[in-house]
């Protein structure tokens, strides 16, 4: 089960005819309460879509009674048009729930610059009004139908001794960069909460979970992560108890993102250690990410170690450049600014490829998660939009 494991939710994914393959592309998840607490957390992209827009004036109040995803379309870049048909899409989940548009989030995904038609949105919404269910089916649909150049749907839970539950789903194979949010996730729960306490978990959680992704350095225009909680389950559960929960959560679907990234063929984990702070770790551990030559020399099953502290070097973190340790799949390369073990040690064959770097300048440390640059990512995203 996924959205729909926790007490208090409803969800739907329906095929409305946006997708030229005739697969599912419209789903709605909806609060059923007592509570309709929510917290949400969008791209830092400037350039953002309506969907976007719409919903970081809905999530003002921290009150959502539901959400409507579509893939298919951005609905980015399409000017008043554009954003009449997210306000439509709204106002048409509004009109078959009984609820204020106001309280309806709205998310959108697919390529930019396309209008969406605005009476299949609307005639869609009507169909997955009339089939919501808290079935495991329904959740299963609804993560379906979320999906756009994704290989498989991605969904994680989490239930309490003590009653309380956590489900979610996520869509995103592409454009996987932070931005306080990677592509589109919609979490719920059944917790008893309010939206203050909410919103403070998922940006704690995000920090460290979908910010620390960073499959090929691009940012959407339509990234959104939702927490909503119904309090159905009539248990508030103690903060870090749920901070725990929801930070595993969203490591989980964080993981699965990267594990389908378009066309990789390595997991890749870079951990760093040993910063002056947070930051510099983070900074450094994106640096290596981000590094195309490291990226592809992984594709080939080569253990380049020099493209790792090339790639640290371009930053401003803290650090003697002499005085990097650096270790591929356990086994030290350089060390103290000269070679260690033989590289012909490394077996870079499997799908993981740890990334440990030392950098022997204080005790702060971080992981960020990257895929490798394969001749499939270019083609896929070389084809996109034919």
């Amino acid at each position: 089960m996924t959205v729909t494991v926790a007490k208090g939710f409803v969800a739907a994914g329906v095929k409305a005819g946006i997708k030229k393959s005739g697969a599912e592309d419209l789903s709605l998840v909806v609060n059923q309460g007592p509570l309709q607490a929510a917290a949400a957390v969008f791209t830092t992209n400037r350039c953002q879509a309506n969907p976007v827009l719409w919903s970081k004036e809905v999530i003002k109040d921290g009150q959502v009674a539901a959400i409507v995803l579509n893939s298919g379309g951005a609905n980015c870049y399409t000017g008043p048009q554009g954003f009449q048909t997210t306000h439509a899409t709204a106002e048409a989940v509004a009109q078959h729930l009984g609820v204020a548009a106001a309280d309806v989030l709205v998310c959108s995904t697919g390529l930019i610059g396309e209008q969406l038609p605005q009476d299949l949105l609307v005639a869609g919404v009507a169909s997955a009004s009339a089939v919501l269910s808290a079935s495991e089916e329904s959740g299963k649909n609804a993560a379906l139908a979320i999906m756009t150049t994704d290989s498989v749907s991605k969904t994680s839970r989490f239930t309490s001794n003590d009653g309380w539950s956590i489900g979610g789903m996520a869509k995103g194979a592409g454009m996987l960069a932070p931005g306080l949010a990677t592509m589109l996730v919609v979490i719920t729960t059944d917790a008893v909460l309010t939206s203050a306490q909410l919103d403070a978990a998922l940006r704690n959680a995000t920090r460290v979970s979908f910010d620390r992704l960073d499959s090929d350095g691009c940012m959407s225009t339509n990234d959104t992560v939702t927490l909503m909680a119904s309090g159905a389950s009539g248990f508030t559960p103690e903060m870090f108890e749920f901070q725990d929960a929801l930070t595993d959560l969203c490591k989980d679907l964080a993981q699965q993102l990267m594990h389908d990234a378009e066309g990789s063929s390595h997991d890749i984990y870079i951990e760093v250690v040993g910063a002056a702070s947070d930051e510099d770790a983070v900074e450094v551990g994106r640096s290596v990410a981000r590094n195309n030559l490291f990226k592809a020399a992984v594709f080939g099953n080569d253990p380049n170690w020099g493209r790792v502290l090339a790639a640290v070097g371009t930053t401003s973190a803290e650090f003697d450049p002499y005085n990097i340790d650096v270790s591929i799949n356990g086994i030290s390369v350089s060390k103290l600014g000269q070679p260690d073990q033989p590289r012909n040690l490394i077996d870079m064959s499997g799908r993981r490829v740890d990334i440990f770097i030392n950098l022997n300048f204080g005790s702060h440390s971080a992981t960020i998660m990257t895929n490798d640059l394969t001749h499939a990512y270019v083609t896929e995203n070389s084809e996109y939009s034919s």
